[in-house]
């Protein structure tokens, strides 16, 4: 295990052209604390749990420090912003410290969010607040937990001070993990910037980084094009199937290596509204959740459009039509195990349609029904989820034949009850869940945002002790306004 002072840092982005970048040093707290320190991320650089006990450990962490090694820098990328381009953006405060190689030769980008002003931040103070910083350290390991892929957070670090946004908060700092920080920003910067040498240099980068088994290959752009188009459509469909909403879908906000990436007013549905839209900020819902699949590909073509120098028009829209038949192939085998389904049948596909209209039309809350679907004994002619449903009737059609479908298959109780139960998480990471820790939290109890972390580790867990986090969110908690303001 490693201390704080002996890291295996491995540098490689600074030793791309400085074009990319530009060197910056955290501007530290005055007086940093640890908030909250994530034991279950500590073993993905080798360090030793027991560094979060030393006082330096806030230091580092809340800017003060260098850690040896490390080589702080501001990214350049530009992007798409609520569909429209902008070519002023990049690391506007947060500060790549660098790559630590672990013992098994994985790379993470270690990244403090909340560390001052670089050149990009425009008219921005370069901080963010504790409020920020809790709800994305709590929200990257939610979804890592319930097998999305994500950037994950070691810690949060806090602070005295003063930072302006709607009202005065409190600082604080995020340490963000990530397999990469290159976005999908950063080809549409080098190519509407005409640098199409160091876009190709860029790519040559992150296949040899990202993608090493396309090394060599005739055409290793289209490969690593069409994996990026891959790994992009699993997580809109994964995303939908636990009812996960982004807020903020910006190509400056996707991950060229396919993980939930920049977390900001995001949310999880409580009741099925396929036109939730968490960000108040959203007058147009444009990222409201049922147009999650369509952004993704939307934010592909601006990623495609970036390539054309590496990139032929024609494979180019071959690969991108690719999308949707990963995207439905990864959302239908994701409803099977949500429905304990085992084989594939013609009807499947109006089984899980007319239980969503059901779900829509009756406000059912999406991760409860599903929980107790799961636990659904195949014998019970009549399910006591009909409850759930002013329109009894309709959900007694629907379950009758769902039940049809089961037993036209031989499914078993206990074999179906198993699948389902790890498809169908009994606790998500609620607004109104956050908030409560959050509250705490600048009132200076941190207890909650260690349950909540605690809690968010086994989502598909029954946890008897923590059962009242599973239950439907109070009226106050339905409709919270979540902004990108940080």
């Amino acid at each position: 295990m490693s201390t704080l002072e002996n890291l295996a840092f491995d540098n490689t982005f600074r030793q791309l052209p400085q074009a990319l970048y530009s060197p910056v040093q955290p501007t530290g707290f005055e007086h940093p604390f640890l908030v909250s320190f994530n034991e279950a991320a500590a073993p993905l650089i080798d360090l030793d749990p027991a560094e979060a006990l030393r006082p330096e450990f806030a230091s580092y962490f809340g800017g003060q420090k260098l850690l040896p090694g490390s080589q702080s820098l501001a990214m350049k990328y530009t992007g798409h912003q609520f569909g429209v381009y902008n070519p002023d953006l990049g690391d506007g405060r947060g500060l790549l410290l660098g790559e630590v190689v672990n013992a098994r030769s994985e790379r993470w980008d270690l990244h403090l969010k909340g560390a001052g002003q670089t050149p990009y931040s425009r008219f921005g103070d370069g901080r963010a607040v504790l409020r920020s910083s809790i709800r994305e350290y709590l929200g990257s390991e939610a979804l890592h937990h319930l097998g999305i892929a994500s950037t994950r957070a070691l810690c949060i670090v806090g602070s005295d001070e003063p930072v302006q946004r709607e009202k005065i908060e409190r600082g604080a700092m995020i340490l963000r993990l990530a397999d990469s920080h290159i976005r999908f920003g950063h080809f549409e910067w080098l190519y509407h910037s005409k640098q199409h040498g160091l876009l190709k240099q860029l790519a040559d980068y992150v296949v040899a980084r990202h993608f090493p088994e396309y090394l060599g290959a005739d055409k290793p752009y289209e490969l690593f094009f069409a994996e990026v188009v891959r790994r992009t459509a699993r997580l809109m469909a994964q995303w939908q199937l636990v009812g996960f909403a982004h807020g903020v879908m910006n190509t400056d906000n996707f991950s060229i290596t396919g993980s939930t990436f920049d977390y900001g007013p995001y949310g999880f549905l409580d009741a099925y509204e396929p036109g939730f839209i968490c960000n108040h900020t959203d007058q147009q819902g444009r990222y409201a959740w049922n147009r999650q699949p369509t952004v993704g590909l939307w934010n592909l073509n601006a990623l495609a459009h970036g390539l054309t120098p590496l990139i032929g028009h024609d494979a180019l829209v071959g690969i991108l039509q690719g999308y949707e038949a990963t995207l439905l192939e990864t959302y239908a085998e994701g409803f099977h195990r949500k429905l304990g389904l085992r084989e594939t049948r013609a009807e499947d596909q109006a089984l899980t349609m007319g239980l969503l209209d059901l779900l829509m039309k009756n406000q059912v809350d999406y991760t409860r029904f599903f929980r107790a679907l799961s636990h659904q004994p195949l014998a019970q002619e009549a399910s006591p989820l009909r409850d759930d449903f002013l329109d009894r009737d309709g959900f007694d059609s629907w379950y009758g034949r769902y039940r049809e479908r089961l037993l036209a298959e031989n499914s078993e109780d206990g074999a179906r009850q198993t699948l389902m139960l790890a498809a169908n998480p009994k606790y998500i990471l609620r607004n109104y869940l956050a908030q409560i820790a959050i509250d705490k939290a600048e009132a200076g109890d941190y207890s909650e945002v260690d349950r909540l972390l605690r809690l968010l580790r086994r989502p598909f867990a029954e946890q008897p002790d923590m059962e009242s986090y599973a239950a439907l969110p109070p009226d106050w908690g339905k409709h919270l306004e979540i902004s990108c303001s940080s």
